[in-house]
């Protein structure tokens, strides 16, 4: 067999592993591009020794916990307390502003995808870290598709390890220990930074918009997402937004072209805009 028949032999199995989570698992893989969907897959084939795309669909229709493992790796869970520090440092100001326009109203947060947990609860915490925000009336709603994610994001318990140090992940704040509770390694969000954040499972791409959200974090999704759709989930995204509101992007990511007339950049090079529609 030539190497081009065997590439596309082993294409057509990628395809029908991918066709398997269409139908099977709670996730819609006709968003993303192929190239980020093989990589994830491929990692999960590692873990689990198979050694092609065949056997791994095999094993996916037998095992119900390795449909659940790859779920997880397909969702998009990278992340970190304050990651991309100066974001934090210009995003100060917006939540200065917000809180000082809104008052007793409040500012209404959606974090979305929110993985495991850790930026909704850096913004609980920077909210109360800044003697000129009101924290009491910060409300974030935390969403993401993967159950596995939202369970640790609620137990807000996180690890030290030889790629992860959460020490330095709080460097932000003038007092960590006001937001966690450690343990050696282990850290525990306090029950005060909690207090702010609701947890709910949403698909953003097939559950639509919330609505009037003065603040929408929506980070490094849409680089996974395939072309065609990124505009109709940037839509979402917008739809959830109150006029006037903020949308916070990855620091890769920018409005679609259609849409810049809607958005005004406020601190471009941490992806901050401001809607005006």
């Amino acid at each position: 067999m030539s190497r081009a028949s065997r590439r596309g032999d082993e294409d057509d199995d990628l395809h029908r592993v991918i066709d398997f989570v269409e139908d099977e698992v709670p996730f819609e893989p006709g968003y993303y591009n192929e190239a980020y969907l093989g990589r994830r897959i491929a990692a999960r084939m590692q873990r689990r020794d198979a050694d092609d795309h065949a056997e791994y669909r095999d094993l996916l229709e037998r095992d119900d916990e390795e449909r659940k493992a790859l779920l997880d790796a397909l969702t998009v869970n990278v992340t970190g307390f304050f990651r991309d520090p100066d974001m934090w440092a210009d995003l100060r100001s917006v939540l200065r502003d917000l809180s000082a326009e809104n008052g007793r109203a409040g500012v209404d947060v959606w974090s979305a995808p929110c993985a495991d947990g850790r930026e909704p609860y850096s913004l609980s915490m920077l909210a109360a870290d800044d003697d000129e925000v009101d924290e009491r009336h910060v409300s974030i709603t935390a969403v993401d598709i993967s159950e596995e994610a939202l369970d640790a994001a609620r137990a807000g318990v996180y690890e030290t390890t030889r790629t992860t140090d959460i020490e330095e992940e709080l460097a932000p704040l003038s007092d960590p220990e006001a937001y966690v509770e450690r343990e050696e390694n282990v850290f525990r969000v306090r029950r005060s930074v909690k207090s702010r954040v609701s947890f709910e499972p949403y698909d953003l791409i097939s559950d639509g918009p919330k609505s009037g959200m003065d603040l929408v974090f929506c980070r490094n999704l849409l680089i996974y997402i395939d072309s065609e759709y990124k505009e109709p989930l940037f839509e979402t995204l917008r739809d959830s937004l109150r006029s006037g509101g903020y949308l916070v992007l990855g620091k890769t990511e920018t409005v679609p072209p259609g849409m810049r007339d809607e958005f005004k950049p406020v601190e471009k090079r941490s992806r901050i805009y401001r809607y005006t529609g």
